[in-house]
C-alpha cells in the first residue's frame, strides 16, 4: 500500500507534520460519508490531472469561461460531471458561479457528494503543493480500502449562507461542536455538511498554516516565520489565485 512519508525529505519536517499529513493523506484512500475510496482516488487523481487539461487552458484565458465549448483531456474514471467540478476547481476557481453549480447538482450529484468533492480536492491540493515546496514529488496516490460510504447528515444544517448547506453554529450538535472551535468563521463553516470532511482539511490546514487559536495570539510565534509574514504569503497567494477570503 502506497503511504506517505517523508523520510526522503530534503529539509527538515516537523513532527507535527509527519504525523498528521499521512493520515489526511490516508484519508483519501478510505471510505468517505457519500463517496467510496475508489471515487475519492479517482477524484484526487483527476484533479492533479486538470492541471494540464487543454480545454481549462483556453477557457481560464478567455473572456468567458463559456464561450469556449470542447472536452476535457480526462483519466476517464469518472463522470462527466464529477470532472466538470475537479477542472473548474482545480483550473479556474475564481470564476465559479451559483448557476455553474445548480447545474452540476441538477446531474444528479448530491449537495453532500459536491461538498466531498471539492474537500479531496483541496487535501489533494494542499499536500501535493507542501511537497513541491520542499523539492519533493508529490507522493503517490493511496490505494483505496474496502468498504461502503457511512451517509451521515449532521444536525443544524441550513441552506442560506451559501450554496451548499453548511451548520448553523447556534443549532450545532455535540458530536460536531468541536468543528467550530476556532470560531464560526466562513472558511470553519464551508465543508460542514460533510463534517469528515471538514476534520480532514482541518488536520492539514492547522500543521501547514496555524491553528485558530495560534493564529489569534500575536504575543508568540509558533513557526519560523511571523504571523506577519504567514499573512504576507497567505494574502499574495489569494491575490493571485482570486480568493475572495
Amino acid at each position: 500500500m502506497a503511504t506517505l512519508s517523508f523520510d526522503a525529505a530534503p529539509v527538515p519536517i516537523r513532527d507535527d507534520i509527519r504525523a498528521d499529513l499521512p493520515e489526511v493523506w490516508a484519508d483519501i484512500g478510505r471510505p468517505g460519508t457519500w463517496l467510496t475510496a475508489e471515487r475519492r482516488v479517482a477524484i484526487a487523481a483527476e484533479a492533479r490531472n486538470a492541471t494540464h487539461c487543454t480545454l481549462c487552458a483556453e477557457r481560464k484565458a478567455a473572456l468567458s469561461p463559456f464561450t469556449v465549448k470542447g472536452a476535457h483531456d480526462i483519466l476517464g474514471d469518472l463522470p462527466e460531471n464529477y470532472v466538470e467540478l475537479i477542472h473548474r476547481v482545480m483550473t479556474d476557481s475564481g470564476r465559479l458561479s451559483r448557476k455553474w453549480h445548480e447545474a452540476i447538482v441538477a446531474t444528479g450529484m448530491t449537495k453532500g457528494e459536491y461538498v466531498e468533492t471539492v474537500g479531496v480536492i483541496v487535501c489533494t491540493v494542499g499536500i501535493d503543493t507542501f511537497h513541491r515546496g520542499i523539492g519533493m514529488d508529490p507522493p503517490p496516490l493511496p490505494e483505496p480500502e474496502a468498504g461502503d460510504p457511512t451517509p451521515y447528515t449532521p444536525p443544524g444544517l441550513e441552506h442560506e449562507l451559501a450554496w451548499v448547506p453548511t451548520i448553523d453554529p447556534a443549532r450545532i450538535g455535540p458530536d460536531e461542536a468541536p468543528l467550530y472551535e476556532g470560531g464560526p468563521a466562513h472558511i470553519r463553516r464551508a465543508l460542514t455538511a460533510v463534517p469528515a470532511t471538514v476534520r480532514s482539511f482541518w488536520k492539514m490546514a492547522n500543521v501547514l498554516y496555524l491553528p485558530g487559536h495560534q493564529m489569534r495570539d500575536f504575543a508568540n510565534e509558533y513557526r519560523a516565520i511571523t504571523h506577519a509574514q504567514i499573512e504576507l504569503v497567505a494574502g499574495r497567494v489569494s491575490a493571485l489565485n482570486q480568493c475572495v477570503y
